[in-house]
């Protein structure tokens, strides 16, 4: 995917055993005295020690005693927990995520700007093969490249960039474009030496002149012919790295080729080649792919996906919004929005779990839609979506990469 920009069940027992600290204030004295008891206001702030499975029920008790939570965080220390009653079956929230690990930090193993606009590697095409079905609307091509002779390393969800050879019509070299990678960190082999992309080419109709214009680097990477050179730069990126815990519930909102950084994840979670080579990682969680595309010969990769969706129907979950083929419940066409508005109580349940990563790529445009999908789920909730998303953004687990 070019991105301008940068130029299930999801629980565990582990979970349920953690504990976390409200901070409160304005709790009235919650002794039981019937009908005349005296309501005592607590001036300050008051900590109450919880456990994950009884976070909802807590919350309410402290609604019903006129109490406002300030704060929500897990609890890190030895001390005693706060005593609390025997519990109940557990209602997944977050309502406050934990403050993040600093990026950098976070982060600190992940490769950036190994080679650069000034020193690009050079890589060869390996294939270039078509994605659409017959009866797709335009070209989009699967590009493998061999970075065996240099030392290019790089996650999933990060990208690279292509300076297409050749000059601009001011006579300098032409910028770059920076591409979502679609392979995993050990490529499409699984042998360490190739990085994949999924490109679209970029046509349109110039509005002065009412000429075709055809985009410079998708042109070339879709004509690039295998054992071609490719200048190549990065890797770039740490806005969409996945989370490490294999138990993580990973949901993942496309367009087009931004299924791109998708792809290298669900390899990575389900292939049995990338399975063995990679012991520490053995995915667990779930993954939900909700994918927009015009008709259905533009589901891009749609063999594979649907074949990981067969082999793992508990961990995997698939859900297609083709726009001019199906219709949404006002009879208008089916965009990935109104599929996340036919599914957003069942997201927001998802979401609220501390476990949960939400990733969204491809056009701009869709955002709003899903803005407005998941406000109207945690409105039910008495939940401010505009906030709640900041707070996952706040603690790693919001990303975005749109164009």
């Amino acid at each position: 995917m070019y991105n301008p920009s940068l130029s299930g069940n999801a629980g565990s027992s582990s979970a349920n055993n953690r504990l976390f600290v409200y901070e409160v204030i304005g709790l009235r004295d919650d002794r039981s005295s019937g009908s005349t008891s005296e309501t005592i206001r607590n001036s300050g702030s008051k900590f109450i020690t919880v456990p994950y499975q009884r976070m909802n029920q807590e919350m309410r008790r402290i609604a019903n005693l006129g109490g406002k939570i300030l704060s929500i965080r897990p609890l890190m220390s030895t001390a005693e927990p706060t005593p609390v009653a025997s519990s109940e079956t557990p209602i997944p929230v977050a309502a406050t995520p934990a403050a993040p690990v600093s990026a950098a930090k976070k982060h600190a193993d992940v490769p950036v700007n190994i080679y650069r606009p000034n020193a690009p590697f050079v890589g060869k095409c390996v294939s270039n093969d078509g994605l659409l079905a017959e009866g797709g609307i335009g070209m989009v091509q699967h590009v493998k490249f061999d970075i065996s002779a240099g030392d290019l390393r790089y996650f999933e969800g990060q990208s690279i960039g292509i300076i297409p050879p050749g000059k601009d019509g001011k006579g300098k070299n032409h910028k770059i474009r920076l591409y979502s990678i679609a392979s995993t960190r050990h490529g499409d082999d699984v042998d360490d030496k190739t990085v994949s992309l999924c490109v679209r080419k970029l046509e349109y109709k110039d509005e002065k002149t009412g000429k075709e214009v055809e985009g410079v680097c998708s042109t070339f990477l879709c004509n690039i012919k295998p054992g071609d050179d490719v200048q190549i730069t990065g890797p770039t990126g740490k806005e969409m790295l996945l989370p490490e815990d294999p138990e993580s519930t990973v949901i993942m909102m496309a367009t087009g080729t931004g299924i791109a950084p998708f792809r290298a994840y669900l390899w990575r979670m389900f292939k049995d080649n990338e399975r063995h080579a990679n012991p520490d990682y053995q995915f667990k969680g779930l993954a939900w792919l909700v994918f927009g595309v015009a008709t259905t010969p533009n589901i891009l990769y749609k063999g594979e996906l649907e074949e990981i969706q067969e082999k793992y129907p508990d961990n995997f979950k698939l859900t297609y919004a083709v726009s001019r083929e199906q219709k949404n419940a006002e009879g208008g066409k089916m965009y990935i929005q109104d599929r996340i508005a036919e599914n957003a109580d069942e997201l927001w349940s998802l979401i609220q779990q501390e476990k949960t990563h939400v990733y969204i790529c491809g056009l701009k445009g869709m955002e709003t839609g899903i803005d407005a999908a998941l406000t109207n789920a945690a409105i039910k909730s008495d939940v401010k979506w505009a906030e709640y998303r900041s707070q996952m953004k706040r603690a790693g687990r919001w990303h975005v990469e749109t164009y």
